[in-house]
């Protein structure tokens, strides 16, 4: 048996994790959850390493704290998210399929933009999840983007100036991990990265304040499976630009 193979150790560590994931008193994943995010991370592991593995776990772990940050005070205001913020198949999947997408790209054609489309892609997910959670708790004054109306925190399509500098600090954090594990490079794919998140978290806020207030089928999760595409689309496209011009 070759236990140097990435296949064999993912499926050694994601079985670990999901013992310890079965036996916490309080978890972040429900339990289809936890076994969805088994397939996940040997997926990861096997297509990019312990590298592309570390970038997503920053993401499970920052985004997991921040919806336990003011959570007393989204849920007096009844925007808190479900299941005391246990998360389902459906958000998994909903978050990380761009990503495994891009891992598996990358596994047949290595080629830098499947990697920056990777990281971009959780980046913008660290960012509208560190947004929402922010701006429902702190945000001072929301606005909705189509028209700058105030509006209650919690609102689809709702910004404001404290949910928009988080995610900011998120898209950036994730950069930042993507850059020392060396899987994008540094300034100019940060700087990307940060750049492709802040446009696809704005044109996520327009999909939620006009097609998803219309359309029951557009769920959050579709909407940040959009979300995340945009963010990976939008920092490979401009890398492109960048190479050719």
């Amino acid at each position: 048996m070759d236990f140097t193979s990435p296949w064999l150790q993912g499926l050694g560590l994601n079985a670990l994790l999901l013992t310890i994931g079965l036996v916490l008193p309080r978890k972040a994943l429900t339990t289809i959850g936890l076994c969805h995010a088994f397939g996940l991370g040997v997926w990861l592991w096997g297509c990019l390493g312990w590298r592309g593995y570390s970038v997503m776990l920053a993401y499970f772990a920052m985004g997991t704290a921040i919806t336990y940050v003011g959570k007393e005070i989204k849920e007096g205001r009844g925007i808190a998210e479900k299941r005391s913020g246990a998360r389902g198949p459906a958000n998994l999947w909903g978050s990380a399929a761009v990503a495994a997408f891009c891992a598996g790209g990358y596994s047949l054609n290595p080629h830098p933009w499947w990697l920056l489309g990777y990281v971009a892609s959780i980046s913008t997910k660290l960012s509208d999840t560190m947004a929402s959670e922010v701006g429902k708790a702190f945000g001072q004054t929301t606005y909705l983007i189509t028209n700058l109306r105030s509006v209650p925190p919690g609102t689809e399509g709702a910004v404001s100036l404290e949910g928009t500098t988080a995610g900011i600090i998120g898209s950036l954090a994730i950069g930042v991990v993507g850059y020392l594990v060396g899987l994008i490079r540094a300034p100019e794919d940060l700087l990307i990265c940060t750049g492709a998140a802040f446009v696809a978290t704005n044109l996520e806020s327009v999909i939620g304040a006009t097609l998803q207030t219309r359309w029951q089928w557009l769920t959050n999760e579709i909407v940040n499976g959009i979300n995340t595409f945009l963010g990976a689309t939008i920092a490979v496209g401009i890398s492109y630009l960048i190479e050719r011009f």
